[in-house]
């Protein structure tokens, strides 16, 4: 990770880590699930979804204030689809980034208000935004575009297909879409909703569109890597876990030097749409390398 790029995961890790538990501080709502939301929230992570957001506002010369409320809810969102996925219904994981998964402190019941509370109060923290309370149809897209890319046509779409995919062999195509949807369609809303709070123009935000679904793409590639090759204390959850549960993934489709082979030629994609777009690539450009090179 290059030293700009550190420098602005430091910074704005750390804000987005503090402000994210105090949303929840003041909801006039039970406190066992106040608890489980914060838990939750609290437990860490890259927070690449809201960074990708506030990277690309700054790449515009937007002030970052104007999306953090923004980057906080996509991170809800993500934090949902984390606590339902290690449901014993679904990948049946006793441990997330190093820690008890939430069902296993407030039992599965509660695990599964959490998330659909942190879901639902997503969407009306963006429409509170002191950035779009006085544009509406600037809160119309967002919300839309949200509502898209976590809804049936994106991530929860993505994530039935996934289930629907266990225990058969897929092409690579069909892993291809899976992980578009699943994974990539809320990184690309991330770069998208900072384009639309910047004003960006309409042949910016194709060019940034293509950029995150490469992005998106290479995020999911990786993470089949490193659940071969990783270091489960970096990971916070057992190395071969996909294996486990029967799942294909993309060194099982294409071998390991296969898949790091197609990690390369993403990457390489990406970075071709993001120079076609009039901003400052540098924040974004640096974030593809750390995605392609991270370790956990």
């Amino acid at each position: 990770m290059n030293e700009q790029l550190k420098g602005f995961f430091n910074e704005y890790r750390k804000l987005i880590d503090a402000r994210l538990p105090s949303y929840i501080e003041d909801l006039r709502a039970p406190d066992t699930l106040k608890q489980a939301m914060t838990y939750s929230l609290k437990a860490g992570g890259k927070r690449v979804r809201p960074l990708l957001l506030l990277a690309t506002l700054d790449g515009f010369n937007r002030p970052i204030e104007d999306g953090l409320d923004l980057a906080c809810a996509i991170e809800m969102i993500h934090t949902y689809s984390l606590i339902h996925d290690d449901l014993p219904a679904m990948d049946d994981d006793d441990t997330r980034r190093g820690q008890p998964t939430n069902h296993k402190v407030y039992g599965e019941a509660m695990a599964i208000l959490a998330g659909d509370a942190l879901l639902t109060y997503s969407f009306e923290l963006i429409t509170s935004m002191p950035a779009v309370r006085e544009e509406p149809a600037k809160a119309l897209t967002l919300v839309r575009e949200l509502a898209k890319a976590s809804g049936p046509c994106g991530m929860v779409g993505g994530q039935v297909a996934d289930i629907e995919g266990e225990n058969r062999s897929l092409t690579v195509q069909e892993l291809a879409d899976i992980h578009h949807h699943k994974t990539g369609d809320l990184l690309a809303y991330s770069i998208i909703a900072g384009a639309v709070l910047a004003d960006a123009s309409e042949e910016d935000l194709e060019h940034l569109r293509m950029f995150a679904i490469e992005l998106g793409l290479l995020f999911q590639i990786k993470d089949d890597i490193l659940d071969v090759e990783g270091d489960s204390d970096k990971l916070g959850k057992p190395v071969g876990s996909d294996d486990g549960n029967n799942k294909s993934t993309y060194p099982s489709l294409l071998g390991l030097d296969g898949a790091k082979k197609m990690l390369d030629v993403h990457t390489m994609k990406a970075k071709e749409h993001l120079e076609a777009v009039k901003m400052d690539q540098a924040l974004l450009l640096a974030l593809t390398d750390y995605v392609a090179g991270r370790d956990h």
